[in-house]
């Protein structure tokens, strides 16, 4: 008899790809996947530590999940709860402590174990914990079935981070930088594209333009290398990569991004702020124009290419005048989009024993603003669509039955109406814009490209 599997998810892409591999690790020893977790037979909680309030957002979530439990233990059944990610690495012990309810957890890197933990936790029926780091046996031990991939797929070619941003979490619940071999990546992407109708690989990391593979030859691939390498595959319409760090720009990627056009000309490069004084005390390892100068250089390779970035607002010590170079900042850029957040402490990092913290009430004016500002940034984007013939990938139904949702080169989503000619969710089509907003724009279907 099936099994039934529930998992929820908190966090970045990279999170959705490891609970996509969850459940592709868990599928072939009979579960299956439900959207109901009252139906579930186990729970798993894929968390993210780096977002304000990760930690409460968990333990709220695992409250509910304690009184659903408890109904099916009084109905005679049994439902395993399982916490992964990053907060389980961050928190360990502290979570079966503060959640008795809890059997199982699990860190980043140890997810690949979850079949012998769940057994193992039926047959002794005490809480287990894995949190080690040892990256290559999790992506060894992961299957290679995708079928939780659709049209745009995700691939994780590196995790962890070297870089100890002060305010980041990452380099303490991923580890340090990790790089798959290229080999396994092609071979993942190939198999994916055997088996699905996708169109568009993104590849990720937490840093992921610091990709160092080594091949079974003894040979470096940078992103650069494994990029030129994918684009020569027919299957493959569109490439991405995310997440980049302004340090591990170079003339290599600059190069690719001229001479790939499924490269596609959005980059999402991380800032953080504009104030240099701020930019040191993050650990950031860059200056506000040596990022700038990095636009720069892409812009002078082709002007088709635009930008997105992150942002953190009210880091400890950032004044007013600081807060104004992250606002000029923007203003010189002209983001297509970006993410800004208030800075919040994450337990274990350096900022969050720095003193000067910032108040609430400041951060909160100062992240209006600055969000006031990217919003206008993107809806002058977005209008510059209007009356332009753009291509979009044609990603999903759309909310009424006669839609289809699409995706352009800069990952804007686009409504346009169903045509009664050969067309498909995962072929690109050229459209027309007839109205923009900030969030969606609409087109109509001139061809397929």
């Amino acid at each position: 008899m099936s099994k039934m599997l529930y998992v929820k998810t908190y966090g970045c892409q990279m999170n959705v790809y490891d609970s996509s591999k969850i459940q592709d690790l868990l599928i072939p020893h009979g579960f299956m996947i439900t959207d109901t977790p009252s139906e579930s037979d186990i729970v798993i909680i894929n968390t993210c530590h780096i977002r304000e309030k990760a930690s409460e957002k968990l333990y709220a979530e695992l409250g509910r999940l304690a009184n659903l439990k408890l109904k099916k233990q009084q109905d005679g059944k049994d439902m395993v709860v399982v916490v992964a990610g990053c907060v389980a690495q961050a928190e360990g012990k502290e979570v079966v402590k503060r959640a008795p309810i809890v059997d199982i957890v699990v860190g980043p890197q140890s997810y690949h174990e979850l079949p012998a933990l769940i057994e193992k936790i039926r047959r002794e029926k005490k809480w287990l914990i894995s949190l080690s780091f040892e990256e290559n046996k999790k992506f060894d031990a992961l299957p290679m079935d995708v079928s939780s991939q659709s049209v745009s797929a995700f691939v994780s070619i590196q995790e962890g981070c070297d870089k100890f941003c002060h305010f980041c979490c990452v380099p303490y619940t991923r580890g340090a930088e990790y790089s798959r071999s290229p080999e396994k990546i092609i071979e993942e992407i190939s198999c994916i594209l055997d088996s699905k109708n996708v169109s568009e690989i993104t590849l990720l990391g937490q840093n992921v333009n610091a990709y160092h593979g080594v091949d079974r030859f003894g040979n470096l691939w940078t992103l650069g290398r494994l990029l030129e390498n994918l684009s020569q595959d027919h299957r493959i319409a569109r490439l991405r990569y995310t997440t980049s760090h302004p340090r591990d720009m170079n003339d290599e990627l600059l190069f690719m991004a001229h001479k790939h056009p499924k490269i596609m000309p959005f980059i999402h490069l991380p800032v953080q702020s504009g104030s240099d004084k701020i930019l040191k005390s993050m650990n950031r390892k860059h200056t506000a124009m040596e990022y700038l100068e990095i636009i720069e250089r892409f812009r002078m390779i082709s002007d088709k290419i635009q930008f997105s970035s992150d942002f953190i607002v009210g880091y400890p010590g950032e004044t007013d005048a600081d807060f104004s170079e992250t606002l000029e900042l923007v203003k010189v850029v002209g983001y297509a989009s970006a993410y800004s957040f208030k800075y919040s402490p994450r337990p274990g990092t350096p900022a969050s024993v720095m003193s000067e913290q910032i108040s609430e009430e400041v951060k909160q004016e100062r992240l209006a603003k600055l969000q006031e500002l990217l919003e206008a940034q993107r809806l002058c984007f977005n209008r510059k669509m209007l009356e332009q013939k753009v291509k979009i990938l044609l990603m999903k139904d759309g909310k009424h039955n006669s839609q289809w949702i699409g995706k352009t080169e800069y990952m804007q989503s686009v409504i346009v109406e169903k045509v009664p000619y050969n067309v498909k969710i995962g072929d690109i089509v050229t459209v027309k814009i007839t109205e923009a907003f900030t969030n969606s724009m609409k087109g109509e279907i001139q061809n397929l490209s």
